[in-house]
């Protein structure tokens, strides 16, 4: 079933629209429990293999090597279409207007939980751009979760040996990860915490 936003222009399913609508609440609700999970590298572990090593492939075909974002911020978040926390996408959006380019914000579309994704890149990216005007990059679809075929990047997101201290791999849909302008992993935000909580706004001036 479509609303009549999709005939006009905007592919969100019924689904997705009372998802939109009801987001504050299952925020709040999601607080209390694993969702809510904050983690700070109060030591400043420094990793044991440099983030800067990385590299993303966006939903485009483009790569980018993570050594472009040295000197800045970059959040990371595992994302999905259809989930209750899809409206963090219009909060991330706001963040990457707010900040310019002194933030660098990446979306990691994924299947991995309760299969909330769309089934292609293109789905995906249209999904983003035509409901909630997002503008940062979105990479190429990929499994966030530990198992074998975890994506590099949140392998050395949720690996000690490799970020220096965080084990914690996503709980959920849009789980945030704060990297600092030396290639540090200094935060964790489980889903339940909006980018524009003010914990996580003081995150970023750390």
């Amino acid at each position: 079933m479509k609303t009549n936003d999709s005939i006009s222009g905007k592919n969100e399913t019924f689904k997705q629209t009372v998802l939109r609508k009801f987001y504050p609440i299952i925020r709040k609700m999601g607080k209390k429990g694993k969702n809510g999970t904050v983690l700070m590298n109060l030591q400043k572990t420094l990793p044991a293999s440099s983030f800067y090593d990385l590299k993303v492939v966006l939903n485009n075909g483009n790569s980018h090597d993570f050594t472009e974002f040295k000197g800045k911020k970059v959040i990371l978040v595992n994302t999905a279409s259809n989930c209750g926390y899809t409206g963090q996408y219009s909060e991330l959006q706001t963040l990457h207007e707010r900040y310019g380019d002194t933030i660098k914000i990446i979306a990691f579309p994924a299947n991995d939980f309760a299969g909330q994704e769309k089934s292609n890149d293109s789905e995906i990216a249209q999904f983003c751009k035509v409901n909630y005007g997002v503008t940062f990059p979105v990479a190429k679809k990929g499994i966030v979760i530990k198992e074998s075929e975890q994506q590099q990047v949140f392998k050395w997101l949720s690996d000690k040996t490799l970020n220096g201290w965080n084990e914690h791999a996503p709980d959920w849909n849009f789980g945030k990860y704060i990297i600092n302008e030396n290639g540090i992993l200094t935060h964790y935000f489980g889903p339940s915490v909006s980018p524009l909580d003010e914990n996580f706004l003081n995150a970023l001036k750390q």
